[in-house]
């Protein structure tokens, strides 16, 4: 198991949460989570065409899928 030392932090007014890491622990955590999987890079491509010619549509719920 890979251990990471990351820092939280949060501002009190705001619901966002910020992490902090260094690249070396952005790199192991990529790893652990199969973000250099070949697949993963060809998906990943094939998304940001797909973005790139507008054949996406934004939604605000899963309920939207069903449209």
């Amino acid at each position: 198991m890979v251990s990471l030392n990351i820092t939280i932090k949060q501002d009190k007014k705001s619901q966002k949460k910020m992490v902090e890491f260094d690249i070396g622990q952005f790199e192991r955590l990529a790893t652990a989570l199969g973000m250099f999987n070949p697949d993963f890079i060809k998906r990943l491509n094939k998304a940001e065409k797909d973005i790139k010619a507008g054949r996406i549509r934004k939604i605000k719920s899963l309920r939207d899928l069903d449209k």
